[in-house]
């Protein structure tokens, strides 16, 4: 049965994390194929890629409805019993509840992370101010991963120029090919949204996937499309401070003056992140 009491006062004000997705045929057009390569690796192609339309009350009813049991995520809108079983998630994003469960809980099963070390690793400038964990600092690849992880796999509605330990962990993963359980990762970001009233709402792209897969009427359905500038575009790379130069070779714009100087310096400092923290140096 729909709660309705627990809707008012759990979800009825709450506001929505804006939606970002990104295409892979964008990444390979601008030249980066190693982020191409590290989301394909994790199977995350399908899921970062949803769009559409987006179905506010329905997503609150979801999650006010929302239980876990056995690792099954259940809930019931408009009368629907819907149970996200591994045949939903791979259906819907390509996506199964498999792999390596990552946390701080388990940091120590991840092969040698340091979030300090990592950190310093990602950053142009690794003799730089360590007072916070700022994402200006980052070489192009660990910068654009971090807007990745904090806007469409673990998407929050503040603090975006700040990593936390769980982005550094999850980034640590992505650029060293750590198989991630994604589906772990968004449902216990689901179940923190649901304890943190100040939170916003995220994965409503997500949710509306799985009520499309239920074929749940939305007829006269509020509705909100999903607009152009959740696209990750290239006004996005300009944005989080990369810089296009020589027709298609991203630097960051920090580094400009430099390149300008000594271009072939920079890409290779670039280069050498890389190489290093994928694990394809020679």
């Amino acid at each position: 049965m729909e709660n309705i009491n627990e809707y008012h006062r759990e979800f009825s004000q709450k506001t929505f994390v804006n939606p970002k997705f990104l295409r892979m045929k964008f990444l390979r057009n601008e030249n980066l194929n190693q982020v191409v390569d590290i989301l394909k690796f994790q199977k995350l192609e399908r899921f970062v890629k949803l769009s559409g339309n987006i179905y506010p009350d329905l997503v609150k009813v979801f999650l006010t409805n929302m239980w876990i049991d056995d690792g099954v995520i259940y809930s019931q809108v408009k009368g629907v019993d819907m149970a996200i079983t591994n045949e939903v998630w791979l259906s819907v994003a390509g996506l199964r509840d498999a792999r390596t469960i990552v946390s701080r809980a388990n940091v120590a099963d991840l092969g040698g992370f340091d979030k300090v070390q990592f950190f310093k690793a990602c950053l142009r400038n690794p003799n730089s101010s360590m007072r916070s964990y700022l994402v200006g600092g980052l070489f192009i690849i660990p910068r654009l991963l971090s807007y990745i992880v904090i806007w469409i796999l673990t998407p929050r509605g503040f603090n975006h120029v700040v990593l936390t330990e769980d982005d550094l962990i999850l980034m640590y993963c992505l650029v060293n090919k750590i198989k991630v359980n994604w589906v772990s990762v968004i449902k216990e970001q689901l179940v923190r949204i649901r304890k943190k009233p100040e939170f916003k709402i995220p994965y409503a792209m997500l949710i509306c996937s799985f009520i499309e897969y239920y074929d749940i009427d939305v007829e006269n359905e509020l509705s909100e499309e999903v607009k152009a500038h959740s696209e990750i575009t290239v006004a996005t790379l300009n944005k989080i401070g990369l810089k296009k130069v020589n027709g298609n070779q991203w630097i960051c714009k920090a580094s400009a003056e430099e390149y300008e100087m000594d271009g072939a310096r920079t890409s290779a400092a670039a280069e050498q992140f890389t190489r290093e923290d994928l694990g394809t140096g020679e």
